[in-house]
Formats: C-alpha cells, structure tokens, sequence
C-alpha cells in the first residue's frame, strides 16, 4: 500500500495495483475565498499542490468522502474527465451527476471493485447545531488480499462513530482529518490533537497518518504542534505526519 498526500486531504492511495484519488481539491493557491466565520480570512487553499506530473490520468478512480469544497472544488469538477469513475456517499450522487459525470457509484454500506471492498463508515464534523448543519460525511474501509486495512476517517471529531469503525474492523492504518478546524463559534469541527491521542489509546493497533492541515483558512492545529503533542504523549511511532507530496509506504 501506498499513501502520497498531495494537500490538505487530497490524497493518492494505491492499493490491490489500482491508484484512488481521494477527496481531489485542485485549485491553485489563493484562488478560493476563505472559509467564512473564521478568524483567520487568508484566501484558499493557503499552498499550492504538490502532486505528481499528469497524475490525474493514472488514477483508477475517486473516492469522496463528501463535497465540501476543499474536499471536492470547482477545479476538480472542472478537471476530472466526466467519464472517470467515482465513488460516493448515496447524498452526492445527484450533484455529481448535475456537474457531468456520468460513472457514479453511491456507496450505501459496500461495494467490491476489482477486488478493493470499500465500505462506509459514519462520523460527526462537528457537535451540535453546526455537526447537523455540515452533515452528511462518510469515511471508507478499504479492504484488498494481500494488504493492511485502510481506514479513511474523513472530516470527523473523535466520536462513537468513529470508535464503532475502529472496534468493528480494527484497522492496520487508519488516516484521520486533524487541524482542528473551527468557526469563531462552537466546536472544532476536524480533529484535534487530543482527538489523534485519543483514537490511538482507543486502537492500540492501527497506525495513524495525520493529514487536512496547513491548507485551509480555518485550521488551526500545525504538524508542528500535532508532533509536538504525539511526542510528550509518547505516540511518535504510531503517528505519522506526512508533508505535502510525501509517500509512505505500508505493508
């Protein structure tokens, strides 16, 4: 298995010889306004794309974890060829195929492609009235003969959701959105550091790729002070905190 971060949560994952691009935000720094209700009002996405040359035409395919758009922008609407094949959560089928793309797959609980079973998983971006109002999110566990078990967390807190997918599938790898995104109002809405410590303890077993930070306006948390916290925790070696473009490869 292989996980390259490209930025925030846009990821290339190879497995079982086919390559999903995940959760693709493709638009150049600055070009997006930043995400309101934040403090911090710096045009997105704060970094450019550190992504492989012409990567778009080796993928096998897409998997959403939903369409907010610094998971799914207007650049990659614009940049993905219509005929690409996409999985989803069953609420963004129809907004997919409103912008053209016609090879959608919604993914209610699994689907078994070319031998990859993917299935979903719940989660909670965020608490209260705004954990409602920026609901539905999935997160994936992606099975295949031959290699570790993915868990793809997407924008989630640590929550029962999240402990139900780890107790119910204990994963060898799970990649969790941290940065503790936050609104000036409320919770934050991705996970914190307390939240990767957390998940840790609580699946002693998986190891931990820590992605979704330093790109996006309204989060908070930097791979520095994420590191630094793992550190004093004494979860170095479970946690891994990839810079943008870097692979890591698991087995």
């Amino acid at each position: 298995m292989e996980i390259q971060l490209l930025r925030h949560a846009t990821l290339l994952v190879s497995m079982n010889s086919k390559t999903l691009l995940i959760d693709p935000m493709l638009s150049p720094v600055g070009a997006m306004p930043p995400i309101v209700n934040s403090t911090n009002q710096r045009p997105n996405p704060l970094v450019e794309l550190n992504c492989p040359q012409d990567f778009l035409q080796h993928i096998d395919a897409v998997l959403l974890t939903h369409m907010h758009r610094d998971h799914f922008d207007d650049a990659a609407a614009e940049q993905l060829p219509k005929n690409k094949l996409i999985f989803c959560q069953p609420e963004d089928e129809g907004k997919l195929k409103e912008l053209g793309f016609y090879q959608v797959i919604p993914i209610f609980k699994q689907n078994c492609w070319e031998g990859l079973n993917i299935t979903r998983t719940a989660g909670q971006h965020g608490t209260g009235e705004i954990g409602i109002a920026m609901s539905p999110v999935s997160g994936y566990i992606l099975e295949a003969k031959g290699e570790p078990m993915l868990y793809i967390a997407g924008d989630t807190i640590y929550c029962s959701e999240v402990e139900s997918a780890l107790g119910t599938y204990h994963p060898q790898v799970t990649i969790v959105n941290a940065g503790a995104a936050q609104f000036l109002n409320g919770d934050p809405i991705t996970m914190t550091k307390e939240d990767v410590g957390n998940l840790c303890r609580y699946e002693s077993e998986t190891k931990v790729v820590a992605v979704h930070m330093e790109a996006i306006n309204h989060c908070h948390l930097s791979r520095e002070a994420l590191y630094d916290y793992v550190k004093r925790e004494g979860l170095q070696e479970k946690v891994l905190i990839p810079i943008d473009g870097e692979k890591i490869v698991l087995s």
